[in-house]
């Protein structure tokens, strides 16, 4: 399953109120880093689909959400599990990063 893209309106369906633990992806199109690490985490999305949601936000069209959490640089990705904000990764980083990152954390 590939990444799924949320927007203000759904973030509360998708991500709040989502079965298993969620990683949103805040990018926006401008942002180099966030096209470096897009590939690593569909990746991590394949791989660990049984495991985790990979969700994407484009912060410049969908403003209200990355204000709310207070995302200041990107990328940056939160992992919520059960509703509840559960950890925080800023930055471009390496897939093995990411992935002992969620792991630690879901």
């Amino acid at each position: 399953m590939a990444t799924v893209n949320v927007t203000d309106e759904n973030f509360e369906m998708e991500v709040i109120k989502a079965g298993k633990p969620v990683v949103v992806d805040f990018w926006a199109e401008w942002c180099g880093p966030c096209k470096q690490i897009a590939p690593t985490l569909e990746e991590i999305s394949n791989e660990m689909v049984n495991d985790v949601v990979i969700a994407k936000h484009n912060i410049d069209n969908e403003p209200n959400t990355p204000t709310k959490y207070g995302i200041r640089g990107i990328p940056t990705m939160l992992l919520f599990s059960g509703g509840e904000l559960k950890a925080t990764k800023v930055g471009a980083t390496t897939k093995s990063n990411i992935v002992s990152w969620i792991k630690e954390n879901i």
